[in-house]
Formats: structure tokens, sequence, C-alpha cells
């Protein structure tokens, strides 16, 4: 197998690319890199800068580079963002996904491994989400990964394309320093943030019905995550195959579980102030991961200590003394 991996050169998708080099699998990336760093990959990885939204691109890099599988995760991530930006969230999501389809099909290529989120379950019903959970997304985020997943599993049954979803839950962490995730918006590098500004992290909601009043989230290492989408290639090789998988720890921790690991590494509190909680954001929700285990042999190797402990050392690396 030979696979393009759209947004290789983004955090995640450096992971995975990384991971696919140690498993011996050829790799291209194509990114338009509005947000990916090419220095996050390795120098013999191809890289085709462009946008996955533009049909005759993707197609020509399948051609040139003998290309047999996309690992699809170009695509707009924010969900706050999304509420005020949902034509372009709609564009980038839904659109794109549809252009790389249709490249792959003129292309002869009938494999695919698609970037979905959480963000599809919404305000689940119970704390542990299994993917039969009825999918009611509060955000334009949620919305279009959930269409995706339908357009893919319709190109699938049309043009016999063999396709696997992970849902992603939080990814965090880094497998090297030059990969680590160089957001904003995220809890572990606001937490990170906080410490080096002083400026409190606003803890959204700490009277919440969990152990601790703040909210408990799923939090998977980028590595592990990696892993799961090496582990969907080596299944999509076989016989056809159309299914969406959790990809998360499988554990909660609450913010202020996490903000006590990010104190116990980094030496020092975090600060913060009690805020109330965000409209529509469920007190807990974590991962089952049943399914991918059974089907693909896969489950998380990390702690939350392994998680915070290589994104400290990743930003201490980026951020200039």
């Amino acid at each position: 197998m030979s696979w393009l991996v759209t947004g290789g050169a983004g955090y995640i998708g450096a992971h995975v690319v990384a991971r696919l080099r140690a498993a011996g699998e050829p790799v291209v990336v194509l990114d338009d890199l509005s947000t990916g760093d090419p220095a996050r990959l390795p120098a013999d990885v191809p890289l085709v800068v462009g946008d996955a939204g533009e049909p005759a691109l993707v197609r020509a890099a399948l051609h040139r580079h003998g290309v047999t599988g996309v690992m699809h995760l170009a695509g707009s991530k924010s969900a706050p963002e999304s509420l005020g930006r949902p034509i372009r969230y709609y564009q980038q999501n839904v659109g794109v996904t549809a252009a790389v389809l249709e490249a792959m099909v003129a292309a002869g290529v009938s494999r695919l491994v698609f970037s979905s989120s959480a963000a599809v379950y919404g305000h689940p019903e119970t704390p542990t989400v299994a993917e039969d959970a009825p999918a009611r997304p509060l955000s334009p985020y949620g919305m279009t990964k959930l269409a995706a997943e339908q357009l893919i599993a319709a190109a699938g049954r049309a043009h016999g394309i063999s396709w696997i979803a992970l849902r992603y839950f939080n990814a965090v962490g880094a497998a090297a320093v030059h990969l680590g995730d160089r957001g904003t918006t995220n809890l572990f590098p606001l937490a990170f943030e906080a410490l080096r500004t002083g400026l409190p992290l606003t803890v959204a909601g700490t009277a919440l019905p969990t152990a601790d009043g703040s909210g408990v989230r799923d939090y998977v290492h980028v590595a592990d995550l990696a892993d799961a989408h090496a582990r969907a290639a080596r299944r999509l090789t076989g016989d056809r195959h159309a299914h969406v998988y959790n990809a998360g720890a499988g554990r909660g921790h609450s913010v202020l579980e996490v903000l006590r690991a990010v104190a116990e590494i980094a030496g020092a509190p975090v600060p913060t102030r009690a805020g109330p909680p965000r409209p529509g954001d469920a007190p807990e929700v974590v991962a089952a991961i049943d399914r991918i285990a059974a089907d693909l042999g896969w489950r998380p190797r990390h702690t939350l200590y392994d998680c915070v402990a290589s994104a400290w050392l990743a930003r201490a690396a980026a951020v200039p003394a």
C-alpha cells in the first residue's frame, strides 16, 4: 500500500505520517500549509502543496505517486469557530471530502481512512458513548463531520470504496518535540499558556455532576491515535470494510485532574478562575472502544501523565525562553 495523507503536515497528520513510515508504508502528503508545517515531516516524504478541494490536483498526486489509499485529515476543526463560519465549515469538511472522493473514483483508488470526530454525538445520553449512540451534533463542525461520513458511506456503496472513519476524541500529547500541538484553544495549550503568563485559566463549570465538579473528557495520546490509523490501513488491505470507530482513551479525566497533572509536571500550580458551564456541554463524555479493540486490535497505551509530560516538553521546545 501507498498512502496519500491530506493535512499530513498538521498536528495529527504528521503523527500519522510518522507512524505509517515506521510501519514501512510509502507516504505522500498533500497540505495547503494553512495550519500545517513542513518541518513536521521527514525530509524524504514527498509534499504536494495545494488544496485537497481541487479534484484535479488530488488525482494528479494519486497517479504520480502510485497511491493506493487515502487518509483524509484535511479540514477545519474548531466547533466554536464553526458557529460563526458555518458556510466555510461545510465547504472545508464536506465539499473537500467530495473532491477527494471524486479524485479517488477517477484514479481508481478504493481505500479511505477518514478523520471524523466525537462532535457528531453532540450531548450524549450516557457518559460513555458507543458508535451506535444517536448522532445529534450541536455545532456546524459536528454536522459537517457527520455529513462527510454519510457521503463516504454513499460513495462507498456506489463506487466500491472500502473505508473506515475514526471518530477522534481529544487528541493530546506529542510523540516528539517537533510534533507538538501549537494551537491555543485546547485545554493543554491553554493550561501551559496560563502558567507562562500568570493569567488565570477559566474552568467552565465547577459544580457539574462529576466527582470533582469539573467536566470530564476522554484525552487520547496522539501517538495512540496515529497507531489507530496504521491499524485501519492494515484492515483495509483485506476484504471490503465500511465502519465507524471511536478513537479515544476509553477513560475520562476531569479538567481539574488534568490541571493537577500539569502542575505536577511543571512544578507550579496553574492559575484558574471558576466560570459558568458552556451551553450544551455534557458533564462527561468518554469513548467506548470495545469495537475498535475487537476489529482492529487497537488499545491506547499512554496514560494521562504521558500525555501531559510529552505535551509539556513539546511546548517548552517550541516557546522561546
